[in-house]
């Protein structure tokens, strides 16, 4: 049996940020960055509601049809890295070298993790709903390599609702660990998020106006995304409330192509991310285009009757460049398949 140990993947530096911006009345914004050594071969997806899904881990898999449509961005259109539903809920996922997953015991059915976040996309209103069915364990999830290397995919998944709640889903030493507080707005990467805790409330108390650290790495960009998120004006004008949420989104994010000899393995920001609950406005920008483009959820048919799968090309690196809304770009086409079946479970 393969490990998914932290010994396994410390080699590689692999980070995102996310955070949950409180803002004027009933505004939520959720924003993330993805950052990853290469391209993470990112593209955008409309989901309907009504599709049969698998958990693709095997003969005893996971099954359920999806009650809401979501937006989502790709990973290496094998997987769901991202994304907000119909109801509002974001979901994301991040990576933590701590991550160590149950063993497969045959008692509970099977989930890839390359589908657990458009599981809780698939099936949830709110966060309050998923923390209640995910705490019961109905599902044992099944990791598998990162394509094109040979090391496990070690995830986190966050949660953020239209009414601002929040959680943290984590594996730590093979137990699903659930933190839910709407007082849970960041999340990085490494340490484990309860000793991300700990370090933002001694930075805290220092003060970000005295002194902010300033490194790429998690417990950094976790501090730093802490003290903006708090310190940015709650505008009542939502295109402020947006600039606001990218200009911290941006601050934690790490340069392109950035070349550190002692860190070889240090990744950039490939995209963010910006998603408003409120509005329903899935917000996209590359590193690479000049633009940033948005999917507006209120004006796609997610039905299950008309409801069509549908694809946003973003190119080699997410290279192509989009302006404005871009729901008229997106062309229809075969869902993909969510990496498994080959998976390895447990520690």
């Amino acid at each position: 049996m393969l490990l998914a140990t932290s010994t396994l993947v410390s080699s590689v530096a692999d980070a995102c940020t996310r955070f949950v911006y409180h803002g004027a009345g009933d505004e939520v914004i959720t924003a993330r960055s993805m950052d990853w050594k290469v391209d993470v071969g990112t593209n955008l997806w409309v989901f309907p509601r009504g599709m049969a899904r698998t958990g693709e881990a095997g003969a005893n898999s996971l099954q359920w049809t999806s009650k809401y449509g979501s937006v989502i961005a790709s990973g290496y259109d094998i997987s769901t890295t991202d994304g907000m539903n119909e109801a509002g809920l974001v979901a994301n996922v991040l990576w933590l070298v701590e991550s160590s997953y149950p063993q497969e015991r045959g008692e509970k059915p099977g989930l890839t993790i390359a589908a657990w976040a458009q599981y809780v996309l698939d099936n949830f209103a709110t966060v309050q709903e998923a923390v209640d069915a995910l705490a019961s364990e109905p599902f044992t999830i099944v990791t598998d390599k990162v394509p094109g290397e040979e090391r496990l995919a070690t995830l986190h998944l966050s949660l953020s609702d239209a009414t601002g709640d929040s959680a943290i889903i984590e594996y730590i030493d093979g137990k699903q660990v659930i933190h839910h507080s709407r007082d849970y707005d960041v999340m990085t990467n490494s340490p484990a998020f309860e000793k991300q805790l700990v370090l933002s409330e001694y930075w805290t108390q220092i003060g970000g106006t005295v002194m902010l650290p300033g490194t790429n790495r998690a417990s950094d960009r976790f501090a730093r995304a802490t003290f903006y998120v708090n310190a940015i004006p709650k505008s009542e004008d939502p295109v402020e409330a947006i600039a606001s949420a990218f200009s911290v989104i941006r601050n934690v994010s790490v340069p392109y192509g950035i070349s550190t000899p002692d860190q070889p393995n240090i990744s950039s920001t490939r995209w963010r991310t910006v998603s408003d609950q409120k509005r329903k406005l899935y917000f996209f920008e590359s590193a690479l285009t000049p633009n940033t483009f948005w999917v507006d959820l209120k004006k796609l048919d997610f039905s299950k009757e008309a409801g069509k799968v549908l694809k946003l090309d973003l190119g080699p690196n997410q290279s192509l460049t989009y302006s404005g809304v871009a729901n008229d770009q997106f062309k229809e086409a075969k869902p993909f398949k969510f990496l498994g079946t080959g998976g390895v479970t447990g520690e």
